[in-house]
């Protein structure tokens, strides 16, 4: 603002300066040829006379008069030809031939306000109002920028091209235990617990450790009938069906296979059977005291092996139609940073939790290092998208409303036309098209809100003069 005011100031003194001068010829020796020279070195002058006076270094500061540098050195004179004009389009030379070439098709206000008028007119602060030439409107919607405005904008292009979408799905989870992994011990006929090894909850077995020895006078009675079934001649050994028949019988009262074997080498009728553990895993539950009575059911021991784990991730509702089983998944737990676990979906439960709104889903995780226990907090990602390649255009080229998405095509020579797009996927700042363009299409991606005003303004200014015209 400072310069364009201190060159008007300097303008207006030098044409007064002149105009004084050369209206009076008659003050002048010689008549009318020194009047005319008069006039030809005023002009002369004038046309490389200083207007202001700049910085030698080119430093925004300027001055009305010659002035010097701190350091000693004169600001350097700028006459009218050098300064810089940064109008759209050059200033034309011959203005009234202007409306002669092209027909004016209404005159719009200068502030850019949404009023127009047919004739020639004035604001109410006097300005008046800018014509609207034939051809500067479109009627396809588009709209047409200048050079210097789109350089000063910073509009920029870019094509459509067909990519390979990748995004990643991140969430929240809990370690949990794999449900087929989990064993629980319990009696099939009333039993007596005589003795309890020293096994606790939170304690690591290993299948056939011994956990409990029990006295079950159903189980004896069991082995009774086995031992005479394998003494007796008639069964040639126990080799029949009946032999066959009372093994059968310590079985499904869930006798252990080693106690068993005992029986059949022994030959004869334990007081009391060890029970051992059925796996690898971490004892869960202890209900066993020495001397109790255990009823039929009850759970007295719950082992669960850790060697693999469930992550059950919540994923927003948003992000749900983006998985697909087999997709893989990166596990971090909160609880040793820097770790990863890895693992695919293999389950996407068929329910959303209201209250939350997000969707369970379910990544087998290997533990080799028994580090996971169930309930630990996680955070997973999860790696979406299709393998194939679809056209898509960078994520700031789209205009959202809400209720539709639009982009500008970029149609050359400072013409942009916007185009309603159907979006899809997004993924790595880039989205995809599944509608309103084709390859190669050239969308801006920087300054297409400026545009998109534009737009909607010349758009309300011709439906202003529509309606304005008789």
């Amino acid at each position: 603002m400072i310069r364009p005011v201190q060159a008007g100031l300097a303008a207006a003194v030098m044409a007064v300066a002149v105009a004084g001068v050369v209206s009076r010829p008659y003050l002048w020796p010689g008549g009318g040829i020194m009047h005319a020279r008069v006039v030809e070195q005023a002009r002369a002058e004038q046309a490389t006379a200083a207007i202001y006076y700049q910085d030698p270094d080119g430093k925004p500061f300027y001055s009305l008069t010659p002035k010097k540098t701190p350091d000693g050195r004169d600001y350097r004179a700028i006459p009218r030809g050098d300064d810089v004009s940064f109008d759209d389009e050059p200033p034309q030379q011959n203005a009234a031939a202007a409306p002669a070439a092209r027909k004016i098709k209404y005159y719009r206000n200068p502030m850019g306000l949404p009023d127009v008028s047919p004739t020639p007119k004035k604001d109410s602060m006097g300005m008046d109002y800018i014509p609207v030439y034939e051809g500067e409107g479109s009627d396809d919607g588009s709209v047409r920028l200048s050079p210097g405005r789109i350089q000063r904008t910073g509009v920029k292009s870019e094509p459509a091209a067909r990519r390979v979408i990748r995004s990643t799905v991140r969430a929240p989870g809990t370690v949990q235990l794999d449900e087929r992994r989990v064993s629980v011990i319990a009696m099939r006929a009333e039993s007596y617990v005589q003795k309890v090894a020293d096994v606790t909850t939170g304690a690591h077995v290993v299948k056939g450790q011994p956990l409990m020895e029990i006295y079950s006078p159903a189980v004896s009675s069991a082995a009774a009938e086995y031992i005479s079934t394998l003494n007796s001649k008639v069964t040639g050994g126990g080799e029949g069906p009946y032999g066959k028949g009372s093994r059968q019988r310590l079985m499904n009262l869930d006798v252990p296979e080693a106690a068993i074997v005992a029986i059949e080498k022994g030959r004869n009728v334990p007081i009391g059977i060890e029970w051992t553990s059925p796996r690898d895993g971490i004892v869960l539950e202890r209900n066993v005291i020495e001397g109790m009575r255990a009823q039929p059911g009850e759970a007295l021991f719950r082992i669960a092996d850790h060697s693999v784990m469930w992550a059950i991730i919540d994923v927003a509702e948003r992000d749900l139609g983006a998985l697909a089983v087999g997709q893989r998944a990166v596990v971090r737990a909160r609880s040793f940073p820097g770790r990863e676990f890895s693992g695919r979906i293999n389950v996407i439960y068929p329910q959303i939790t209201k209250e939350t709104r997000t969707a369970r889903v379910r990544v087998e995780l290997s533990n080799p290092d028994l580090l996971l226990i169930h309930d630990m907090y996680v955070d997973a990602e999860i790696e979406t998208g299709r393998a194939e390649a679809v056209l898509t255009v960078p994520e700031s080229a789209v205009l959202d409303s809400g209720s539709r998405q639009a982009v500008l095509v970029d149609k050359g020579e400072g013409r942009f036309e916007p185009r309603e797009v159907k979006l899809g996927h997004r993924g790595e700042g880039y989205v995809e098209v599944r509608e309103g363009l084709a390859e190669q299409d050239a969308v801006v991606t920087s300054a297409n809100f400026l545009i998109d005003a534009e737009s909607n303004l010349k758009a309300a200014l011709k439906g202003f003069a529509e309606g304005a015209q008789p």
